[in-house]
């Protein structure tokens, strides 16, 4: 089984564990020519290839975060300026009537995978939609200017939380989760599964389900295991919790660069895209900046912006 652990340089003090991670990891990729912080926008922002000026944008899915009113092609054009991207981000499809069936990627199963019907691990959704899923993860920064810039522009994300890090303002969160953002759990405490027993492991697993059902009135789906670190274990543990899924990401965006698990450094349909709750404490920048880089990114290759629980 091959495990790749998170690689957000900044965290090694808020999270200590990281020197434990197994081997893997993804091969940097530095997008020198993706403008990223608060330029001033350009006079116009130019419709996305492959995306007419005036054509109609897809019907959005019945209950979907995408079935929210759109706005007009000059709302969209203005908002992108207004948030100073480089294009206007592209419209999604949509989702299939069909969930998709996500399995364990190959080299990321453990024993039992499919007897014991263990929670997948999986980098990229088997869609053939030209999409990506934006993922953030722990909770450490609260910024009102990362909610508004993604309630304006309508681009959905999936959170996955750790109590520790959001306890102090659970009622941002709940701001979150009102804009369409599921919440998604990432552990208590955030610490190296693999390290724990499978009674410890279920205690961080579980007692998050609990909070989060107490907090936020839902059971989470879906667990990003900690640096994307598992074992057999973590996969029991979620399963008895209830938990479905396992996603981890094939794509890791920073505000300054991107990182790329595959060789080719280049995204594919239905890929996961992984980013941080951070700001300028820990990254030279803010998570405004961040989702520039990674708009722009996405939207000159040609992607959509996609709910990643429309799917599965």
């Amino acid at each position: 089984m091959r495990l790749v652990g998170q690689s957000d340089k900044k965290s090694h003090e808020r999270f200590p564990s990281r020197r434990n991670r197994v081997r893997g990891g993804l091969a940097v990729l530095a997008v020198a020519t993706l403008a990223s912080g608060c330029a001033e926008p350009a006079a116009q922002v130019r419709p996305a290839p492959g995306q007419p000026r005036h054509q109609a944008p897809a019907a959005p899915a019945p209950g979907s975060y995408a079935d929210r009113l759109q706005p007009s092609a000059a709302q969209r054009a203005a908002t992108a300026r207004r948030w100073g991207l480089e294009q206007v981000p592209l419209i999604p499809p949509r989702p299939p009537t069909r969930k998709l069936r996500a399995t364990a990627r190959a080299g990321f199963e453990v024993n039992h995978q499919e007897d014991w019907n263990l929670p997948p691990v999986f980098t990229t959704v088997p869609t053939k939609d030209k999409v990506v899923f934006l993922t953030i993860d722990d909770g450490a920064e609260k910024d009102p200017e990362f909610l508004r810039m993604m309630r304006d522009l309508k681009i959905p994300y999936t959170a996955f939380l750790s109590d520790y890090l959001i306890k102090d303002d659970y009622d941002y969160f709940r701001k979150m989760q009102a804009s369409g953002v599921t919440l998604n759990n990432h552990t208590l405490h955030h610490p190296y599964l693999p390290g724990l027993s499978y009674e410890e492991q279920r205690r961080e697993i579980c007692d998050t389900q609990d909070i989060m059902e107490k907090q936020f009135g839902k059971r989470p789906r879906m667990l990003r295991p900690p640096y994307g670190n598992y074992n057999q274990d973590t996969l029991r543990a979620a399963k008895s919790c209830g938990i479905e899924y396992a996603p981890i990401w094939n794509e890791e965006v920073y505000v300054d660069h991107w990182e790329f698990r595959e060789d080719d450094q280049r995204l594919r349909p239905g890929d996961i895209v992984l980013t941080h709750f951070r700001g300028r404490g820990e990254w030279n920048g803010t998570m405004a900046d961040d989702m520039r880089r990674f708009l722009n990114k996405v939207t000159a290759d040609g992607y959509a912006v996609a709910r990643l629980e429309d799917y599965l």
